[in-house]
């Protein structure tokens, strides 16, 4: 019972450490637990939703639509547990301009189900839920009326075609018709598009520029009032794939091995078989074209029959009435009446040649016969040459059929195809990727700290250990008293860890996370495995740094024990063999340096400790830098020009022509801007840019008139770059990067998001959905955004006319190889203001789509996100420094409290003691600072390599105004540490420090 007295005794008199070690304990279980909690919270919530909003699997699109025989198919894939067949129209419509949206019918097998916010959902033909972002941009409310236009060569959004002819009528077979939704629709409901969860209200962190295959909004729409037959995709749902989290890597696995069924079996299937009916209908529209004409030919035949016909039958009567006459005249002057009656009685025989001569007389000898003949023959001919026209036409056409028709191709795509679903995901991926490396510094720390704390406070109970020891007690006993004293000390950190990791730090995060996107049901949720995970690696470290403490004294005897401990041996330290420095140094400095280079444990602990913590303080603010800084160099930098102005391909030259007349562009290069995706397989594709690289990016595709090629250097800065190391990347030359026919230009964001490199192959997909192998000529210095360049002859052998025949946009043979210029990169007069203002007039104009000022774009480009976590990254570093140091300075009074005491009885005073032992620390602390700003940056460079988000590159920076606030805040740290020291020191009693332990 003494031994238990006396160990809570001794507990009570060092609650100065036992706070040190809960404190530090408590932000290291902190960090490790509330980043990750707070994006599993946000993964668990938005994998509900999507599982109760069916949000689906696989995605399958058609170059040339769905028909009900590819959704049979589809159904009898091994692995397929629903198969929803979808169809949806591009509409357009008048909003401050004209505006593109997508008519998407709410599927009735429950997949892709739009989320109710607000009203109800449509049930009637004519009724529509609209998304928040529509309401919020168009000023309309529940109730309101909206007249749509369907775009006169578009039937759906997933950028595929379904052979519609060219004057926008919607058979595609003879069964298979286009969908066709109501024009006149009535808004009943505000829903929320599982496919995109961004929050309107928010921050996005990247702008699109849309292109002629993207829709600005989505308009949901029941199935009465739809027509059509033809699907514009197929959704699929995966047994088993619900049971799956959807962020991890067994869910990906479940619906890759039904999409590889897809891919081997009915894919190469149906697309034979697709074309096959296009062929067929094809060849019978040809069939019926034939059997139409003929039967026209045939009436206009019999029609010019029988009205030859009534001609013959009037000449020949003219011949026989001429022909009686002769021979009425010849027998009238014979001598015979008996002849003459004869003759009189019957027609004369007259033979052929005979007949007609005289019809070719009387034809000649009448004008009205003579012109009814020729209409005749006029008739006869121009209907032999519509004949022989038509045949040679349809034998053309047949000829061409085979030719004129594409290969139809089959897209199918996982959730990782999705914008919002992979921008949240990688978001989410790369702010976790900061709470897994973080603890890592914090446990490191903590165990430096414990080692330090818990050595020093076995040393000060050297004597009495040799007594527990002497009396029988055996060590494991003894040794118990500091094990469950760091134990205590680490349970109640850790358990205020928890409360701060599965509650504090994830409500703040979640709140930047809901200003980004939308997730419903969104609740806190506790992890008991790896709550106690956490706070048993923390336990594990301490209790390893105690039981080493313990080891170092207890393995002693305990005579040696109950003796004080020797002093340390005198020895020089280097200073001393430097004479010229070490002569002209006072006393106290000679005794400061001792103190300071010849207890190299402390020394090390000291350094170590608060050049981890200045690391951690510099790190977080290089992210911050790297990020505060991506806009002015992306916008101010790298982009040369000042405005871009994209229209719709039938607008590209009235949106010219608008900018060309305001007078406002110094120099312009036309361009064509498309949105697409860039795709690398894996490594069991040769077209990967490193082994075991794969993902997919989507990028803004720019292609770039063949004669105008050097000019993009003027719009655009081209610098190769080469990857790095520690977050660092080659830059080369301004200008030793040209745009060729060999390949392509890929962003460095992209380029390092998905692994590429120079001499890759990738795969490119259009603005038609028209996928292409491509090879990576060169990756260019881009920080936001994925620009990929392509040249127009490049582009024409990617995208050959064949590809790209019979899509939405689809253009006629002649010209299907010129590409329509429907962007503008233009360098402009005046200030970043009046530029911005003239790009939000241009926006107002019906022929422009989307304008953007990069101006604007510099100035207000933030990252709200990051800049929230990387506010809590340096609070909770500052917290761990205030603790470091807080710690070793009471550990350095501890283990010198003779030395002050004799300072004292020397005549020291108070502020001069003061004086004596802050110098040592702030010295130290010096040290520490000047080896954790170099560590801080190396520890950015490594933890920006990690967040490899959509669409963006960090390119490391950190300002010199970063390492002298991560300095001064680690000194005003030491600082006010000596605020709690100096009272220490105060109470110091010389007389019986200075007792003999004897």
């Amino acid at each position: 019972m003494a031994f238990v007295k006396d160990m809570l005794r001794m507990w009570a008199h060092s609650w100065k450490r036992f706070i040190s070690i809960a404190m530090i304990t408590l932000l290291g279980v902190a960090v490790l637990t509330g980043i990750y909690a707070g994006c599993r919270d946000a993964f668990r919530s938005t994998d509900r939703f999507f599982d109760a909003q069916g949000l689906h699997d696989v995605q399958v699109l058609s170059t040339a639509g769905l028909s009900n025989g590819d959704i049979a198919a589809l159904r009898k894939v091994n692995g397929v547990a629903k198969v929803q067949a979808e169809r949806s129209q591009e509409v357009t419509f008048d909003l401050d301009g004209r505006k593109s949206a997508t008519m998407q019918e709410i599927g009735t097998d429950g997949i892709d189900q739009p989320y109710l916010q607000e009203g109800r959902m449509p049930k009637k033909a004519g009724e529509i839920a609209v998304t928040r972002k529509f309401i919020r941009d168009s000023g309309k409310r529940i109730g309101s009326r909206l007249t749509i236009t369907p775009e006169s060569a578009s039937s759906d959004t997933s950028d595929t075609n379904d052979t519609n002819g060219a004057d926008g009528t919607n058979e595609t077979n003879g069964t298979d018709e286009a969908p066709s939704f109501p024009t006149k629709l009535t808004i009943v409901g505000v829903v929320l598009d599982p496919q995109n969860l961004s929050n309107p209200d928010g921050y996005s962190a990247m702008t699109s520029f849309r292109s002629t295959a993207t829709t600005d909004y989505t308009f949901f729409a029941p199935s009465d009032g739809v027509t059509g037959t033809l699907y514009t995709s197929a959704t699929l749902l995966v047994k088993g794939a619900a049971a799956e989290s959807t962020f991890d890597e067994s869910y990906e696995n479940t619906v890759k091995q039904v999409t590889d069924r897809i891919d081997g079996t009915v894919k190469t299937d149906r697309q034979k078989a697709r074309r096959q009916e296009l062929l067929d209908a094809g060849n019978k529209k040809i069939a019926d074209a034939r059997a139409e004409a003929d039967k026209k030919f045939a009436d206009a035949q019999s029609q010019i029959d029988a009205n030859r016909q009534q001609f013959n039958q009037q000449v020949d009567q003219i011949v026989s009435m001429q022909a009686g006459a002769a021979a009425a005249g010849a027998a009238a002057n014979g001598a015979n009446a008996g002849a003459a009656a004869a003759a009189g009685a019957t027609t004369p025989q007259l033979d052929e040649t005979t007949r007609e001569t005289m019809r070719e007389t009387i034809i000649a000898a009448s004008p009205e016969l003579t012109q009814a003949k020729q209409q005749l023959d006029q008739a006869q001919s121009q209907l032999n040459e519509q004949k022989a026209s038509t045949e040679q036409t349809l034998k053309t056409k047949e000829n061409e059929l085979k030719t004129s028709i594409p290969q139809v191709r089959w897209y199918v795509q996982d959730r990782q195809s999705l914008g919002g679903f992979s921008a949240l995901k990688s978001d989410l991926d790369s702010i976790q990727s900061l709470g897994n490396a973080f603890p890592i510094v914090f446990l490191l720390v903590a165990v430096m700290m414990s080692l330090t704390a818990m050595a020093r406070m076995v040393e000060e109970d050297r004597s009495l250990i040799g007594t527990y020891v002497g009396l029988g007690y055996g060590r494991l006993a003894v040794a118990s008293r500091y094990l469950l004293f760091a134990l205590l000390a680490c349970l109640i950190g850790g358990g205020l860890g928890l409360i701060a990791g599965f509650l504090g730090i994830p409500a703040f995060l979640l709140v930047v996370l809901q200003g980004m996107y939308v997730m419903p049901g969104l609740r806190l949720e506790y992890d008991w495995l790896y709550g106690s995970l956490g706070i048993a690696l923390f336990v594990v470290g301490v209790l390893a740094a105690t039981i080493y403490a313990c080891v170092q004294e207890m393995r002693q005897t305990p005579a040696s024990l109950l003796r004080p401990k020797a002093p340390r041996a005198g020895s020089r330290i280097l200073l001393e063999r430097i004479r010229p420095v070490w002569n002209r140094m006072g006393f106290l400095s000679k005794v400061t340096a001792r103190n300071i280079f010849r207890f190299k444990s402390r020394l090390i602990m000291t350094v170590g400790g608060v050049a981890g913590c200045t690391a951690l303080i510099v790190c977080g603010l290089a992210i911050n830098d790297t990020v505060a800084d991506l806009g002015i160099k992306q916008y101010r930098d790298i982009y040369q020009y000042d405005l871009m102005v994209v229209s719709d391909d039938s607008d590209a030259s009235a949106m010219r022509t608008k900018v060309a007349s305001d007078g406002r562009v110094t120099s312009s290069l036309d361009v064509r801007i498309e949105s697409g995706d860039l795709t690398v397989a894996g490594s069991g594709d040769g077209d990967s840019g490193k082994a075991g690289s794969s993902g997919s990016e989507s990028i803004q595709l720019v292609a770039v008139p063949e004669k105008h090629l050097s000019d993009l250097g003027e719009m655009v800065t081209l610098q190769p770059v080469s990857s790095g190391i520690l977050g660092t990347s080659g830059v080369g030359k301004t200008g030793s990067l040209k745009l060729d026919d060999d390949g392509v230009i890929v962003a460095q964001s992209a380029a390092s998001a998905l692994g590429v490199k120079a001499g890759s192959k990738v795969r490119l997909t259009n603005g038609d959905g028209v996928q292409a192998t491509a090879k990576v000529s060169a990756v260019n210095r881009n920080l936001i955004g994925s620009d990929v360049y392509v040249s127009e002859t490049y582009y024409a052998k990617l995208f050959d006319s064949k590809d790209a025949k019979n899509t939405k946009n689809s253009k006629s043979s002649e010209d299907s190889e010129a590409l329509t210029w429907n962007a503008m990169l233009a360098k402009l007069s005046g200030s970043d203001t009046s530029q911005t203002d003239y790009a939000e007039s241009l926006e107002e104009d019906s022929s422009v789509m989307k304008a953007v000022s990069c101006a604007h774009m510099a100035d207000s480009f933030k990252f709200d996100l990051m800049g929230a976590v990387v506010a809590l990254i340096v609070a909770l570093a500052g917290g761990l420094a205030l603790v470091v140091l807080f710690t070793l300075a009471n550990t350095n009074v501890s283990e010198r409290v003779r030395e002050m005491a004799t300072l004292k009885v020397l005549g020291f005073f108070d502020r001069e003691v003061h004086h004596y032992v802050n110098r040592e620390m702030m010295i130290l602390t010096v040290m520490g600072v000047i080896l954790g700003l170099p560590l801080g940056r190396l520890v950015g460079g490594m933890l920006t390599m990690a967040l490899n988000m959509p669409s963006l590159y960090f390119e490391v920076e950190v300002k010199p105004l970063s390492y002298v606030i991560a300095a001064v805040a680690t000194m005003a740290f030491a600082l006010l540490v000596q605020l709690f020291v100096n009272p220490v020191l105060d109470r110091i009693d010389p007389i019986s420090s200075l007792k003999s332990v004897e």
